[in-house]
């Protein structure tokens, strides 16, 4: 007989609200990203783990203690992890002699891992060799992709979308000028991967319109990919899948275009000018016309 499992209330109305945090919804909470340490690391990883974690703050969890995994062999540990700290990303990082200065990044779906990609670190600078102003915490970054393997290779397009789902932060509608302040660059070329942050500054132009400089803040990646699990095309599009409460219904003859202004198209019959109803106005009446008096010639005197 199958073993029934056990519903537990709470007590308190502290487990009462992280239970209602945890709870399915319409529109879920910004992703939490974990980021674990191996049994053997370098001071390479372990500098790539915190800094990646301040880029990630607050929505971000870093393990202090080591953790032994082989995520490719089994993922339980880690969907343990992610189902304890109800995070859906994860990090992690590793270092031997056969993959050295070694990270896996990867998602999960439902507490279980849907894919991960093994990235291998070739160069790396971090933040604290760049002796400049860093951007506050917290805020959403302008993610930007160059190269044409993210449009054309398969297991590109995949990194491409995790490292999108990874770094993006809180979804948001409107954004001001003055909020973009954070730029990550992602560039695929020649079988590598160049990851480059920037802060965005805005100078005076003499003009309405500042003028924009990118200065470079660290950290700076030279990846190389390695392993590769990716999860099915259709348990892909069931992850993908919104619920129908959330889609926005289409609305018949309504557009918008890339600047976001709507645009309408009304139809409508062919209509007869001829019985318009105008003001009545002496100057739109018409007069008849008068007939030509002959005139009268002037009787002169003898």
């Amino acid at each position: 007989m199958p073993k029934m499992q056990r519903i537990v209330k709470p007590k308190t109305q502290r487990a009462k609200r992280a239970l209602e945090e945890r709870a399915p919804k319409l529109i879920e909470n910004t992703k939490t990203a974990l980021f674990v340490k191996g049994g053997h690391t370098s001071e390479v990883i372990t500098q790539v783990l915190r800094d990646v974690y301040s880029l990630k703050k607050p929505n971000a969890v870093l393990f202090k203690k080591k953790n032994v995994l082989r995520l490719f062999d089994d993922q339980t540990p880690m969907e343990f992890f992610s189902e304890k700290n109800d995070a859906a990303l994860f990090m992690y990082g590793s270092h031997s002699k056969k993959r050295p200065h070694n990270l896996v990044i990867g998602r999960c779906y439902d507490h279980h891992v849907l894919d991960m990609i093994e990235l291998g670190v070739q160069q790396f600078k971090s933040l604290s060799e760049f002796k400049n102003a860093k951007c506050s915490a917290g805020i959403k970054p302008c993610l930007l992709f160059s190269g044409e393997a993210f449009d054309q290779d398969h297991d590109y397009k995949r990194l491409k979308n995790l490292l999108v789902d990874f770094f993006r932060g809180p979804v948001i509608t409107n954004v001001r000028l003055a909020g973009l302040e954070h730029v990550i660059h992602f560039v695929a070329m020649d079988g590598k991967i160049f990851m480059r942050s920037y802060r965005v500054v805005l100078k005076k132009s003499g003009s309405r319109t500042p003028r924009v400089e990118m200065e470079e803040i660290g950290p700076s990646l030279n990846l190389a990919m390695g392993r590769i699990r990716l999860a099915s095309e259709d348990l892909f599009k069931k992850a993908m899948k919104q619920p129908k409460q959330v889609k926005i219904k289409k609305i018949k003859n309504m557009s918008r275009d890339v600047f976001g202004t709507k645009h309408g198209r009304i139809h409508m019959q062919k209509q007869d000018l001829g019985n318009l109803q105008i003001r009545k106005m002496k100057a739109l009446k018409r007069k008849p016309e008068k007939p030509d008096t002959p005139t009268k010639k002037m009787k002169t005197e003898p």
